[in-house]
C-alpha cells in the first residue's frame, strides 16, 4: 500500500511540510470540505497568517474574511484560539487540549509533525477497515495494529488516499485497489433517505450569507424568524456580537 501510495499521491500542498500549524490548518480546512476545494484557500491562509503568532492577533473581522466561502465559520473561530493556545503556551503534548481539536486531528498533526506512532482513524479509514475486516472490527485498534515501525506518517497518508480516490463510499474501484487481496468486500447499499432540502433552504446557508453581508457591510438579506433563528446560532458560536441596538455585527 505504501509503494501504491507513493505512485498515485496527488500533489497536496499539506504533504510537502512538517510544519504542525500548517499541518492543523489543513486538516480544520478538510473537516467535511473536499481536498481540491481546500487548497486555494489554504494556500492564501497561509500567506496571510504563516504561523500561529500571526493568527492568534489578528482582528477576527479579518479572519472571517480570509474564511468566507469554506463554510462551517465556527471552524476559523476554533482555529484562532488553538493559535492563541499555542502562540502563548507553545504546542501541548496531547494536542487534544487545543480548541476544536479531536482525536483524529490530533494523530494526523502528531503523525505528519513529529512522527508519532498513532493512525488517524478518519470515515475514509473507518470505511476501508470495516469494507475489508466486517463490521465487528475495532477500528482504531485495528489501525493502529496496522501501522508499520516508524512509519505511521506515510501509513496514515496512504489509508486517507485510498478512502479519498479509491474505496469510495458509493463507487468503490476494487480493481485498481493495492490491498484487495483477502478484502471482504462489504460494500453496503446506499440506504435511502428522504429528499433534503436545496442548501439555499438551510439554517447553515442563512448563517453563512448573513456573515458574508456583514463582511460586505450590506442589509442583511433575509428576515422574520429564519433571519433570527439563524442570528441566535451564530451568536451562540461567537460569530456575531450584538450592538446597543441589537443590530448583528461581527466580534
Amino acid at each position: 500500500m505504501l509503494e501504491w501510495y507513493e505512485r498515485v499521491r496527488r500533489p497536496l500542498p499539506w504533504r510537502e511540510t512538517r510544519d504542525p500549524y500548517a499541518l492543523l490548518v489543513s486538516e480544520v480546512m478538510l473537516q467535511q470540505t473536499q481536498a481540491l476545494r481546500v487548497v486555494p484557500y489554504y494556500e492564501r491562509w497561509l500567506d496571510r497568517f504563516p504561523d500561529p503568532e500571526a493568527l492568534a492577533v489578528a482582528p477576527t473581522r479579518d479572519v472571517l474574511e480570509l474564511w468566507s466561502g469554506l463554510g462551517y465559520n465556527r471552524r476559523a473561530l476554533a482555529l484562532q484560539r488553538a493559535a492563541l493556545h499555542v502562540f502563548t503556551y507553545g504546542w501541548p503534548d496531547d494536542l487534544t487540549d487545543l480548541p476544536g481539536v479531536g482525536p483524529y486531528t490530533a494523530a494526523a498533526v502528531g503523525s505528519f509533525a513529529w512522527d508519532r506512532q498513532a493512525a488517524a482513524v478518519d470515515t475514509n479509514v473507518k470505511r476501508v477497515l470495516t469494507r475489508r475486516e466486517g463490521l465487528d472490527v475495532d477500528v482504531t485498534a485495528r489501525a493502529n495494529e496496522l501501522v508499520p515501525a516508524g512509519r505511521a506518517a506515510p501509513f496514515n497518508q496512504a489509508m486517507m488516499e485510498l478512502g479519498a480516490t479509491v474505496c469510495r463510499p458509493r463507487t468503490p474501484d476494487c480493481t485498481v485497489c493495492p490491498v484487495e487481496r483477502g478484502c471482504l468486500q462489504l460494500v453496503a447499499q446506499p440506504v435511502k433517505r428522504a429528499k433534503a432540502p436545496r442548501f439555499e433552504e438551510t439554517d447553515r446557508y442563512v448563517r453563512g450569507r448573513i456573515v458574508a453581508t456583514l463582511l460586505a457591510g450590506e442589509p442583511l438579506p433575509f428576515s422574520g424568524e429564519r433571519l433570527e433563528r439563524a442570528l441566535a446560532g451564530l451568536e451562540r458560536d461567537g460569530l456575531i456580537v450584538r450592538d446597543g441596538a441589537g443590530r448583528p455585527q461581527l466580534p
